[in-house]
């Protein structure tokens, strides 16, 4: 007689899951850091204020980022003037074109995603979406399905609002599914777009500047399956484990409310004292099991919150500076883009791997970290193997 366990059993994989493939994209629009403070003024009707202004080229140039990638243009602006006003009502606008952008740019990365995978689209048997961007129903995922032709019997798994961890967040669901459906193919995307925390500075949110000079847009996605097809598939990272906790005493850190304005978002100085004070709790969750210990040892891909982030962690772990050294470069060249960035990070460790000659996708190392860092605050932990080149 055949058993629920038996059944259970037969549609369960027997690999771990694993990245197959990953693509990237971004608006066209770039803007370069150094003259941002003089743009977001001018077009925000407020260049008498020359002591705020001041300010944001200070945060601007201690973000180390050179340069970010916005949906947002001038003539956008211009069109909508209400988004360049201190606390003035345009979350319908905003919306609007949110509902549109975010699916599209995802289609981007996963279309290019898919053509690196080489599989047809109709073995993608589950869709996660992530953004913190727009909320609509039927939501990106269901836009997305559209959009790409994916079959209308696709898995779908929506995740709206949880911020930079979501990516992370992402890779753990995808081996949940992925591991336990036999034959199946996870698509994740992440899609993100800064329209709605976008707004005129004032003296009465300084912290508002820190929003403005630090995110950017962008999408990434990745095809996750496990068992994969020899001489077919191309396995780049084995998502090995993974765990998510709050921080405790860390409630308000992080935090986001929408609002008529759009989304005010709250971040606090003390959010990379909190991350590096409970950092190594993490590691030895994920490490001791491998008896490593050495965090030099090992491969690092953190979400790059911002440069204070980074510097913490690193003198908190007593890490080498190219441990974080992909990391910062995707800072660097992309602003913080939420739930994309690691995804973003990944991409770039096993493009540089492959160019630099190196063993495997972890830059020649075969574990590494992958920490998502989130509202909460959150932290999303992934234990990552990678692949021979």
């Amino acid at each position: 007689m055949v058993t629920v366990n038996d059944i259970r059993q037969a549609h369960r994989a027997e690999g771990t899951a694993t990245v197959l493939a990953i693509g990237t994209a971004t608006p066209q629009n770039c803007v370069d850091q150094t003259t941002y403070p003089d743009f977001y003024f001018r077009i925000t009707n407020n260049e008498h204020n020359i002591e705020l202004k001041e300010k944001f080229k200070r945060i601007c140039e201690k973000s180390m980022i050179k340069k970010r990638y916005l949906h947002l243009t001038e003539d956008i602006l211009k069109k909508n003037p209400s988004f360049c006003e201190y606390m003035a009502p345009s979350l319908d606008a905003k919306q609007e074109i949110l509902v549109e952008e975010i699916p599209k740019l995802g289609k981007e990365a996963a279309t290019k995603a898919i053509k690196e995978w080489g599989q047809p689209k109709s073995k993608i048997t589950h869709l996660i979406f992530c953004t913190s961007s727009g909320v609509d129903m039927p939501g990106a995922d269901y836009q997305l399905t559209k959009l790409l032709g994916l079959s209308p019997d696709v898995k779908r798994y929506m995740i709206y609002q949880q911020g930079c961890f979501a990516g992370a967040m992402g890779l753990s669901l995808a081996k949940d599914l992925t591991e336990n459906n036999k034959d199946s193919r996870a698509l994740l995307v992440c899609s993100e777009m800064r329209i709605l925390t976008f707004s005129g500075p004032s003296d009465a949110n300084v912290e508002g500047l820190v929003g403005q000079a630090l995110f950017g847009d962008g999408a990434a996605a990745v095809i996750i399956g496990s068992d994969p097809l020899p001489e077919v598939e191309k396995p780049l990272f084995e998502l090995a484990w993974t765990a998510q906790t709050i921080l405790p005493d860390s409630g308000g850190s992080i935090k986001g409310e929408i609002r008529e304005v759009g989304m005010i978002l709250h971040l606090l100085k003390d959010v990379p004292d909190h991350i590096s004070k409970h950092i190594e709790k993490a590691l030895v969750k994920a490490f001791q099991p491998l008896n490593i210990s050495d965090y030099n040892s090992i491969f690092w891909i953190a979400h790059p919150g911002g440069r204070a982030i980074l510097d913490r962690v690193e003198a908190k772990l007593g890490l080498k500076p190219e441990k974080m050294q992909t990391t910062r470069y995707i800072l660097s060249n992309y602003g913080n883009m939420s739930s994309a960035s690691v995804l973003f990070i990944m991409d770039e460790m096993r493009r540089k791997s492959k160019e630099e000659g190196l063993a495997t996708t972890g830059e020649g190392l075969e574990w590494g970290v992958l920490f998502g860092f989130g509202p909460g605050l959150t932290v999303e932990t992934v234990l990552l193997r990678s692949v021979a080149i």
